[in-house]
């Protein structure tokens, strides 16, 4: 099935992408990261509550997971 068009160009296939993501991540110290995502917001996270209890991280700051930013956006 071929119906959406890019700009005005050739129809595209099914499996054609339509939408790219562009972002580099990059480590900051320890379980510290920082994503940068284009024309977007900067993303900080690492470890916090249960999990860095469980894997004994204590000495880690508390920060957000990388599911916990999954999670909001899927819900947003």
């Amino acid at each position: 099935m071929t119906t959406r068009t890019n700009d005005g160009e050739e129809p595209l296939s099914q499996t054609d992408p339509f939408y790219v993501v562009r972002a580099d991540v990059g480590k900051l110290t320890g379980l510290h990261r920082r994503a940068l995502i284009e024309d977007g917001p900067v993303l900080e996270f690492g470890v916090h509550g249960p999990v860095k209890t469980y894997y004994g991280l204590e000495a880690e700051p508390d920060m957000p997971l990388p599911v916990d930013y999954i999670v909001a956006a899927a819900g947003g």
